[in-house]
């Protein structure tokens, strides 16, 4: 079993997928007693480690794979007949990645486990890009509560804030997009696939080299004490296909949301260099001086980015207030 560490800061605004609310006919939402998230992830673990160990995936039609294979992970048991299989635990292409996340006050190392039966072989996701996924989620006890393995869904990994306005005008910041930390944390271990073609009925033939995984999660990592049902401090598993990745710029600066993460410490909403409330890769003017970042970058031929220091104090011109300067391409 393979081991790897990663921190990944704490995201007061974490995005959830794959999440309903039960509402009574009041409009009210039954509420879920807060557990100590260190005595859950303990639980949590015990169960996913037990279920690992117990279960099995479909190794051997990956190995040897039918005319007709639809490459879909599928669990079962060790037992009976299946006795000898290799579980899921044992398996060559499994792997744990902690990750540091902290929901609300606490921050905690968690393990989230994963199954790498394919790599794949286009381009790997950054944690701020959008991906194109085939999935199906389930919990434990085999019961499926989302899938979407025949139609594949967009999902931008980080999200984004935006400013909305109140019925009284007043301004307020919104948030869009995201997922769950584990989903994103797992489809940035994978890529998607080398290339497509169109079919005569304008549908996507994906090239056979797509990422192929799946994950293993607490539910610290997932929907914690969500009010759906299931959901709250459930485990969670993940099976999906990663086809396509598109690089984010969500405010559509010029510079791809993963290269606002000024500070490197994998959270893009902590970098807010003019204090607006809008982080750097949600805001289009970033130091704020009223000249938009596209204004003072420069794009090249080749698509690689130079950004003008003017007055040379080693802050670059997009994200120095005290320099405005419009560049010329």
């Amino acid at each position: 079993m393979r081991l790897n560490k990663y921190f990944l800061a704490g995201f007061a605004l974490a995005g959830l997928i794959f999440t309903s609310c039960n509402d009574d006919d009041d409009g009210t939402v039954d509420p879920i007693e807060l557990r100590d998230e260190q005595e859950q992830r303990t639980a949590d673990d015990d169960s996913l480690v037990e279920y690992l160990q117990t279960h099995f995936y479909n190794y051997e039609e990956f190995e040897n794979p039918a005319a007709d294979f639809d490459y879909n992970i599928v669990f079962d048991t060790i037992a009976g007949e299946n006795s000898d299989k290799v579980s899921i635990w044992e398996s060559p292409n499994f792997s744990t990645k902690i990750v540091t996340y902290q929901a609300n006050e606490t921050e905690l190392d968690y393990n989230l486990y994963l199954l790498e039966v394919r790599e794949g072989e286009g381009d790997q996701p950054h944690f701020t890009d959008s991906t194109y996924v085939r999935y199906k989620g389930e919990l434990l006890n085999a019961e499926v509560f989302d899938n979407s393995i025949n139609s594949p869904v967009w999902f931008d990994l980080i999200g984004y804030v935006y400013e909305d306005f109140n019925s009284a005008g007043q301004r307020q910041l919104a948030r869009g997009g995201g997922v769950i930390p584990a989903f994103r944390e797992s489809l940035t271990e994978f890529r998607g696939a080398s290339s497509y073609s169109v079919n005569p009925d304008n549908t996507i033939q994906w090239s056979n080299d797509f990422g192929i995984g799946a994950l293993f999660a607490p539910s610290g990592l997932g929907y914690f004490n969500g009010t759906s049902p299931g959901y709250g401090y459930s485990p969670l598993i993940f099976t999906f296909h990663l086809l396509n990745v598109n690089e984010a710029d969500h405010d559509g600066d010029g510079i791809p949301s993963w290269m606002e993460d000024i500070d490197g410490d994998g959270n893009v909403y902590d970098d807010d260099t003019d204090g607006d409330g809008l982080p750097n890769h949600s805001d289009p003017d970033d130091d704020g001086d009223g000249l938009p970042t596209r204004q003072e970058i420069i794009i090249n031929a080749d698509g690689t980015l130079t950004f003008p220091d003017t007055n040379n104090n080693g802050t670059p011109n997009y994200l120095d207030a005290d320099s405005f300067e419009p560049v010329e391409e």
